[in-house]
């Protein structure tokens, strides 16, 4: 199946299976805002849980907090949003369409390595287990010429963001030929910046009201507050603040979904280190952090890091861990060493001091901070993306049917157990209620009784629903019932009483935060 189209499934079974809507679609919609339906909103909280146990729970040195999403406004020209929080944008005459320019070009540069791809994977089913890829990559000649032709965009590239260089970026643009996607056409006006900041009045009048902005990002409200915790909890350097928060940025999206939006929610750690220790620690939240990601268990080869070419002011060291999308290599993740750029500079505007005493070295100075931030979308998509199966499958009779699956992790899925009355009399209702209200307060169940057993099946698999139980007349005699295993399809007969412990291990989330420990 084309990646595009494969995209195209995944969008439309997000709504037809209740995981995520258009925002006001009933007015034709909101651009670039989306809500969360039923199902969504229940796997958007398990994957905030896996993050906030891994990182709070995992590590005594590492506490919550929740700021508020508006701040001070000089809260923001301390940190550089206000002169610098911008995107180089291009619009295209013809469709009137509005789009990053460094997102274009990162688009153009895929269609190279998606060329490469392509002949690697032609390849592969060529020469079968004898295939060298590596060996390939260097010496295939259309690999070469396109890996070529991919260096040479990259480093002008990069070499216009480090220039903040805008006409070379558009000089990029047309020299590649690359259109519109509504239109088709190169027809492009200049490049020009435009600040991502959402900007509201805060007062009670007209002639009283005051400019705030809605946050842009959630660390701001982290440093903020770092001497509070710092104090309040008795914190000794290195140490950790978690968040889990909703940002806002006036983002110009072309298409990818719920990839990029303008209303978006980010899981961010902040962790305060000794100065000359910075590096130490990026390492390590590094390592730790892409364990994190493929202990979900979707390949290793699908992950990787991505160093950035040009760092941020703030920075002096910065990573992304990047997931194959069906749109190809994206960031979910990013890794930062901010060195004290932030807390230097709310301590410069604000007048107060914000330095920590460090007890060992008997001194006082503005610490460092190593950041991991995570996009809790994008986290969404990448598991949706990853759990989304197409499979044929054998029938009893030998004929051949198909079924839509999300294999999603027993442990975020959202309705972990599905009970279904074989028939709706002769008391098998009864049974499977009693089983729901038994369970319900272990983890999410639902009870179903409409439609054949079969459709049922298909309807959870489709959901993702990791065990259905099926009750039957047996069940009236011996309280057994049969456990169906969603990746599987495999049935047992077990006991109801050994239901809880049977799928509770399954489901739990315990298993997988044990083994970021080792």
């Amino acid at each position: 199946m084309a990646q595009e189209d494969l995209f195209k499934k995944l969008v439309s079974h997000c709504k037809e299976y209740g995981y995520v809507f258009q925002s006001s679609e009933i007015y034709d919609g909101l651009s670039a805002v989306y809500d969360y339906a039923q199902y969504g909103v229940e796997l958007k909280n398990n994957i905030k849980k896996y993050w906030w146990d891994s990182m709070v729970l995992l590590h005594e040195n590492i506490v919550g907090l929740d700021s508020a999403i508006f701040m001070h406004p000089s809260v923001w020209k301390a940190s550089g949003h206000v002169d610098a929080f911008s995107d180089p944008l291009v619009d295209n005459k013809d469709s009137k369409k509005r789009y990053r320019a460094d997102v274009l070009i990162e688009d153009r540069m895929a269609k190279f390595e998606a060329k490469i791809d392509k002949e690697v994977t032609k390849a592969k089913k060529r020469f079968g287990d004898s295939f060298d890829e590596a060996q390939f990559r260097e010496t295939n000649q259309r690999v070469l010429d396109n890996q070529a032709k991919l260096d040479e965009l990259n480093n002008r590239f990069v070499k216009a963001l480090n220039d903040n260089d805008l006409n070379e970026l558009k000089q990029i643009i047309l020299d590649y030929e690359v259109a519109c996607p509504v239109s088709g056409t190169r027809n492009w006006t200049d490049v020009r910046q435009f600040n991502l900041m959402f900007s509201t009045e805060m007062g009670s009048t007209a002639e009283g009201a005051s400019k705030v902005y809605l946050r842009p990002e959630t660390a701001q409200g982290i440093f903020v507050n770092y001497l509070n915790v710092q104090k309040t909890g008795r914190m000794k350097l290195p140490f950790g603040i978690a968040q889990i928060g909703k940002a806002f940025r006036n983002e110009i999206v072309a298409r990818q979904f719920i990839f990029r939006m303008r209303e978006f929610e980010q899981m961010e750690m902040q962790f305060f280190v000794r100065p000359g220790d910075e590096m130490k620690w990026f390492v390590h939240w590094k390592a730790f952090r892409m364990n994190w990601h493929q202990s979900l268990g979707f390949g290793a080869e699908n992950y990787r890091f991505h160093d950035h070419d040009k760092l941020a002011h703030y920075a002096n060291a910065a990573t992304d861990v990047e997931y194959k999308f069906p749109f190809g290599f994206k960031e979910v993740e990013g890794i930062h060493s901010r060195t004290d750029f932030d807390l230097k500079q709310h301590q410069e505007h604000s007048g107060r001091k914000i330095q920590y005493f460090d007890p060992e070295l008997n001194e006082s100075y503005v610490p460092y901070v190593v950041e991991t931030s995570i996009g809790v979308d994008r986290m969404f998509l990448q598991v949706i993306s990853s759990s989304y199966c197409e499979e044929e499958i054998e029938k009893n009779d030998g004929s051949k049917d198909s079924r839509v699956v999300l294999k999603l992790p027993a442990f975020l899925a959202p309705v972990k157990l599905a009970v279904f009355p074989l028939v709706k009399k002769d008391g098998l209702p009864d049974i499977a209620r009693g089983i729901i209200d038994e369970l319900k307060f272990d983890f999410y169940c639902q009870y179903d009784e409409k439609d054949s057993i079969g459709k049922r099946y298909r309807r959870h698999d489709a959901i993702g629903t990791p065990f259905c139980v099926t009750v039957d007349h047996q069940s009236v005699e011996d309280g057994t019932v049969t456990i169906r295993h969603r990746d599987s399809m495999e049935q047992e007969r077990v006991k109801i009483e050994d239901l809880k412990n049977i799928i509770g291990e399954k489901v739990s989330m315990k298993d997988i935060l044990k083994g970021l420990t080792k």
